[in-house]
């Protein structure tokens, strides 16, 4: 099957490559896929897609007049796919659920470590010949209380890591998993969630009902000097009102691996550019946030996984078989 693959990178291609061996004639595309980009799709049947393309109605619509049939979407999450359009274009989709929640959580505790003794700060200190100790105090994780919002499968991974530590364990998700509860979680509702931990780490999907879910009314019931951390969807936080957090203190400290703004920042390099982006440049000014750009998902686990599975999906649209990871539009309203 002929596939045109949009924001491509080079780790993208060594995967995919090697986990096509010959199947599917891939081309590959650096652009992102937009309007403006769609006219490559001319004379694919198939379009493999990543997290920051732009697949609005104008997008699919035009891809779908390409002649698209198939959209694989490298990723798990299709928050930035119109659903309802897609579904009457006839558009099949498919996706990547689950690639490794291993290194999602591990990048979150990771962040954590980095905030709470200075970690990125002493590295740059040491650099410079600077071994003072001042302004690196950090706090013992154990016997600290984590609040994890998502108890899905990567955050029942880093509850078990923060287990590890001594941590008591906080959760509060629709459903309750059975193995976070193994661990001594305590579920309980987000206002008693944030009011308790020194700690909260969200690992929720984007849906409308979690859209900013951290707000000007979320940090206010939350403990003077908490960290927050994301490593899920940037859209869950309120960046303005998360600002105003760390400006006040009620926010000690910030760890960011998705920025509700991203899709014109992460995955390029923008070094010999300057970001206008003054909401994203006011959080690089503060000494207590770190930011990395949507990298908690690269392992070479992951990347594995993410391209086997997407060509997998691709194999079972072209021979007609019923793929698990298709994306279910029947039930959209209309």
């Amino acid at each position: 099957m002929k596939v045109a693959v949009f924001s491509t990178k080079s780790y993208d291609r060594t995967f995919l490559e090697a986990a096509n061996a010959g199947q599917h004639e891939l081309v590959f595309f650096e652009p992102r896929l937009n309007l403006e980009t769609s006219v490559l799709t001319a004379g694919f049947p198939a379009v493999c897609a990543f997290v920051n393309d732009t697949l609005d109605a104008k997008t699919l619509r035009a891809i779908a007049q390409n002649g698209v049939r198939l959209l694989a979407l490298r990723s798990a999450g299709f928050n930035h796919v119109d659903l309802a359009v897609a579904r009457d274009l006839d558009l099949t989709l498919l996706r990547v659920p689950a690639y490794s929640p291993y290194a999602v959580a591990e990048h979150a505790v990771a962040m954590i470590l980095s905030l709470n003794r200075k970690i990125h700060r002493a590295y740059n200190r040491v650099r410079e010949g600077n071994f003072a100790l001042d302004g690196l105090l950090g706090f013992d994780l154990h016997g600290k209380t984590v609040g994890i919002v998502g108890t899905g499968r990567i955050g029942a991974i880093t509850a078990q890591i923060l287990h590890g530590f001594g941590c008591r364990l906080l959760g509060y998700d629709v459903y309750q998993n059975p193995d976070s509860l193994a661990l001594g979680m305590e579920y309980v509702a987000l206002p008693e969630l944030f009011a308790n931990s020194d700690i909260v780490s969200l690992h929720c999907p984007l849906l409308p009902e979690t859209y900013h879910l951290i707000n000007a009314g979320a940090i206010g019931q939350m403990k003077p000097g908490m960290m927050l951390i994301n490593t899920s969807r940037g859209q869950l936080i309120d960046t303005k009102a998360v600002t105003k957090g760390l400006k006040s203190g009620k926010i000690g400290y910030l760890g960011l691996d998705v920025y509700e703004q991203e899709t014109d920042l992460f995955f390029e390099d923008l070094s010999n550019h300057v970001i206008q982006d003054d909401v994203f440049q006011r959080l690089l000014t503060f000494p207590n946030v770190l930011i990395t750009g949507h990298q908690a998902f690269f392992t070479q686990e992951a990347l594995q996984n993410i391209a086997e599975t997407t060509i997998k999906n691709i194999t079972d649209f072209e021979q007609g078989r019923t793929s698990p990871n298709q994306i279910d539009l029947s039930e959209l309203k209309k």
